[in-house]
């Protein structure tokens, strides 16, 4: 071989990708002074296209394939060239690479809550958040449209731009769809496909990209909202509130008993639960006349008793009761109670210190203790 052979036989090139990345979308090949030499071989791999650009026109496109660069398969370039007859100095110019296979496992989400008018629950913000793929099918429109000289382009440099336009695209179809709240989980693969449809109308022609999958992993409500929901469920499960009620005053005066907190005015607290809690399972036990209308009326029988005072008292800012003068004098008697109590009964104006209320007075005066024995 000789000198002159064994220059040009070192001046022909081998263009090619070897893409050891998993989010590069396009890449320029490094070429000193982009010289690219008579005869180079072009290596296009599956899943990529190459694209010649001169003096910043797209010239030729190669699929993939292996080929070497004549004026029989370069058409544009010989025309902006002015190659009639073929060529045998290098030429100039700049090759990019386009990634066309998926580009996977890139996210997508609402930063800010979304106002939706729901059914049952009126205005509420919903949030949510998925999944996408992105593949390049128009690599002059890419090039064109979004890449530019860009010696590199990945994923990340779009992914601002599809998120927008994802994000945007949601908004409409949610506000659109009318699905309800709480129906939204059953509807993920429908409002995915209609979201994907939507986001591909946009890109595909204007950007040369396309969306071959979108999934909504999650739509959530607010954390008040949620807790709210919580708490309807639990309602629903436990069904009658009074006999759910009734078994929790059940449950807190076995747990009284079972602790040992006895004395007076535990007697006569609890005694009081005891006795509102038989008038909510049993009525007629404290109404006679409810169980024996003609005792009431008349009938030949002793009228019924009359009402004992049911008193009420107010204590760390609860109000207890009600009380008989039974349980009040058991609990004055345990030191529960005591002249500055506050109370109340039907008939009183308002609440009034025990010591100030004559039916009390007495109770107080017996419950006292008796002077101390004088000194010897």
């Amino acid at each position: 071989m000789g000198l002159f052979d064994l220059i040009r036989s070192e001046l022909i090139d081998i263009i090619e990708w070897i893409d050891d990345t998993q989010h590069t979308l396009v890449w320029r090949f490094p070429r000193h002074d982009n010289e690219i030499k008579n005869g180079a071989q072009l290596i296009v791999r599956p899943g990529q296209t190459a694209v010649f650009v001169y003096k910043g026109e797209i010239a030729d496109i190669y699929p993939p394939g292996h080929y070497q660069l004549t004026t029989d398969n370069m058409p544009v370039m010989t025309t902006l060239q002015g190659w009639k007859y073929g060529f045998d100095s290098p030429f100039k110019a700049e090759v990019y690479f386009v990634s066309t296979r998926q580009l996977t496992d890139l996210k997508w989400g609402t930063p800010n809550p979304i106002m939706l008018r729901d059914p049952e629950f009126g205005p509420i913000r919903i949030r949510a958040f998925g999944t996408y793929a992105l593949r390049a099918v128009d690599p002059k429109a890419l090039l064109l449209e979004i890449v530019g000289t860009d010696g590199e382009f990945g994923a990340d440099d779009v992914n601002v731009l599809l998120r927008s336009i994802i994000q945007s695209s949601f908004a409409d179809l949610i506000g659109s769809s009318q699905i309800a709240a709480l129906d939204l989980a059953s509807n993920y693969e429908q409002l995915a496909a209609q979201l994907r449809q939507r986001v591909v109308e946009k890109i595909d022609d204007e950007y040369g990209l396309d969306c071959p999958q979108l999934f909504i992993v999650n739509i959530s409500l607010p954390e008040s909202v949620e807790k709210a929901l919580d708490t309807r469920t639990s309602m629903g499960v436990i069904g009658d509130m009074n006999r759910f009620q009734q078994y929790q005053m059940g449950q807190a005066m076995t747990s009284a008993a079972e602790n040992g907190g006895g004395g007076g005015a535990a007697e006569g607290l609890g005694l009081g639960l005891g006795v509102a809690m038989a008038g909510r399972m049993m009525p007629g036990a404290m109404n006679p006349g409810a169980m024996n209308p003609g005792a009431a009326a008349g009938s030949g029988g002793p009228p019924p008793p009359p009402a004992a005072t049911a008193w009420y008292v107010a204590k760390d800012g609860v109000t207890h009761g009600p009380f008989s003068a039974d349980q009040i004098r058991s609990g004055i008697g345990s030191g529960e109670m005591g002249a500055e109590s506050m109370v109340w009964s039907s008939g009183m104006g308002g609440w009034s210190m025990a010591k100030d209320v004559p039916a009390l007075a007495s109770m107080l005066a017996a419950g006292s203790p008796p002077p101390p024995p004088p000194a010897n």
